[in-house]
């Protein structure tokens, strides 16, 4: 139990850690000619563990609107995702600071990252399945807890799956194969649920978490296309890191809706 004597005690610094945040930019590069690290790869990793972060809060965030979803607390779902768009806003704004580098400033260290790659990241990966994004299960990219976590990620419902409980405890039918979907699965659309959710647009509360849902969706592909063409500005056409096909592969990801049936309704009204 804190006492009086520690909170008076606790500084900005301490409460924040901010010795130890700052010790955690340590550069594997150096300058042939002074020793030194390579100038820009303290952005490179500065910007990488800010996505983290950030990808933490979205963890955070998106699994408290699971929970508010549950228990058909709309208000207060598309409020907090209201905060996971900003968020995401915020990780788009940050490629404009990586592009402030140059491909010659990013070859610069670049070999120093041997085989680090950010198809490693496991929150992004955690993020992606909990959004219903499951199509691509590498676990043997990661160490023992991540796997773990990502195991667990990957056979838990989704989002997604939160929303079709909403839709279906309002008295919508969505359908049985809807409801109880393979949830390691991919979301496909399902006309039955398109119907559904075209019916919940005659009230304003629905039809606002739907457009909220979309501006998510909107927002995570947004990231991808500026995410994709920040690669491909500092490498080209190059493999990436860890032997991954760089902007190649990323370029798959454009266009591929985590929410289709909220894309496939438009035609409707």
């Amino acid at each position: 139990m804190t006492s009086a004597s520690d909170s008076n005690e606790l500084t900005y610094g301490s409460y924040l850690k901010i010795p130890e945040l700052l010790s955690l930019q340590q550069c594997r590069s150096v300058d042939a000619e002074t020793g030194a690290p390579e100038h820009d790869e303290t952005l490179f990793i500065i910007i990488h563990q800010v996505y983290e972060l950030w990808f933490k809060q979205l963890l955070h965030e998106l699994d408290a609107i699971v929970g508010l979803l549950e228990t058909d607390q709309l208000g207060a779902a598309r409020h907090h995702l209201k905060r996971v768009l900003k968020i995401l806003k915020t990780l788009v704004g940050q490629v404009d600071i990586l592009e402030t580098m140059t491909p010659a400033e990013f070859a610069s260290f670049r070999d120093f990252l041997a085989n680090a790659s950010g198809f490693q990241s496991a929150q992004f990966r955690e993020l992606e399945f909990l959004l219903g994004v499951k199509d691509r299960v590498r676990t043997d990219w990661f160490d023992d807890d991540d796997a773990i976590r990502l195991e667990r990620r990957h056979a838990a419902p989704t989002l997604w799956d939160a929303f079709l409980g909403v839709l279906d405890r309002a008295g919508y039918e969505v359908g049985d194969d809807a409801l109880h979907r393979d949830v390691e699965q991919p979301i496909t659309g399902d006309l039955t649920v398109q119907a559904a959710i075209i019916a919940a647009y005659d009230d304003e509360g629905f039809a606002n978490l739907c457009e909220t849902l979309t501006d998510l969706d909107e927002g995570l592909q947004e990231w991808r296309y500026r995410h994709v063409m920040m690669v491909r500005r500092t490498i080209g056409t190059k493999p990436g890191t860890g032997g991954s096909d760089g902007a190649a592969y990323l370029a798959t990801t454009l266009f591929r809706p985590a929410f289709p049936d909220l894309w496939a309704i438009r035609t409707a009204f």
